[in-house]
């Protein structure tokens, strides 16, 4: 009978996740969250039961085309009214009021990141900041790219909302390559109070890019910042991140990311047609049995 429950016992202790695994809960994107109460008891109660893994809600695909506002409201009611973070990456559904009935709850949030939320308007970011912010409560980090129309009075009301009216030379850099290697969710590195700006090329409000080349560098100091822009007014190098001004330094990629002359070189290229994948976008490789070589998409098609 003893040996019985001790073999229990060790079976559990064997079925059980390791203990690291608790610590990271509060981290996981919303999709692998849910995904982690499918794995096993322990798991499920952990994260059903503690209010800890619900303080930051991070929501990026496949589920930011699904993501409604009542599952939103839903979702943000585990943190109880203690919520600190809601990142919401191309949650094409929520709307307006979706967004403010979830920050009235919550009004303690310090970072706001809604890029590519098309159902959002400027009006509707501005209510939901003014809520953020009464009460000399500090918002960090406001990120709204991809949000349609907003205009240069709408960028300096939400500056002085946040108390971060900064000059252009105060600015942290954010430059191309970097910002596109990870995903919405995780810029942690662009520390700039809200993303987007003024594009000194169109006058566009949209996320604006620096030059990380030497050279570019040097003039900016100058300020001749010609080189300084959006992704629709400077060609960039998808990997580096320099400005790609003279055409015999745009090579072609598998992807429909451009490169510089000097990455090109150093990516592997398609067996048959010579053209690299960028980096971002490698895992769409077709690698070749009994080879280190790899097909892209379109030759695969062709001849895979």
């Amino acid at each position: 009978m003893a040996e019985d429950k001790e073999e229990q016992t060790s079976l559990e202790q064997r079925a059980s996740p390791h203990v690291a695994i608790f610590f990271v809960l509060p981290y996981l994107p919303l999709f692998e969250l849910l995904s982690m109460t499918r794995v096993c008891k322990s798991l499920r109660d952990a994260i059903n039961n503690d209010i800890l893994p619900w303080l930051k809600i991070f929501v990026d695909r496949p589920l930011s085309s699904r993501l409604s506002d009542d599952i939103l409201a839903e979702v943000a009611s585990r943190a109880k009214g203690r919520l600190q973070v809601l990142a919401l990456n191309h949650c094409v559904k929520i709307t307006d009021d979706g967004l403010l009935r979830v920050i009235e709850q919550n009004p303690n949030i310090t970072k706001l990141h809604a890029p590519g939320c098309t159902s959002l308007s400027p009006e509707g970011v501005i209510r939901a900041v003014k809520l953020l912010t009464k009460n000399h409560h500090t918002l960090e980090s406001l990120k709204i790219s991809g949000i349609y129309g907003t205009q240069k009075e709408d960028l300096e009301f939400l500056h002085n909302l946040i108390n971060h009216n900064q000059t252009q030379q105060e600015k942290n850099k954010i430059f191309y390559h970097e910002y596109k290697k990870f995903s919405a969710l995780t810029h942690t590195e662009i520390e700039n109070p809200i993303d987007i700006d003024i594009c000194p090329k169109c006058d566009d409000i949209t996320m604006v890019f620096d030059c990380p080349k030497v050279l570019c560098k040097e003039k900016q100091q100058l300020e001749v910042v010609k080189c300084r822009g959006c992704s629709w007014c400077i060609t960039r190098c998808i990997e580096c991140g320099i400005c790609l001004k003279d055409t015999e330094e745009l090579e072609e990629a598998c992807c429909s990311d451009t490169l510089c002359s000097d990455c090109w070189l150093k990516l592997p290229k398609c067996s048959f047609c010579n053209k690299p994948y960028c980096n971002q976008h490698a895992d769409q490789q077709h690698k070749l049995s009994g080879s280190i070589g790899f097909l892209c998409a379109s030759c695969h098609s062709k001849y895979g």
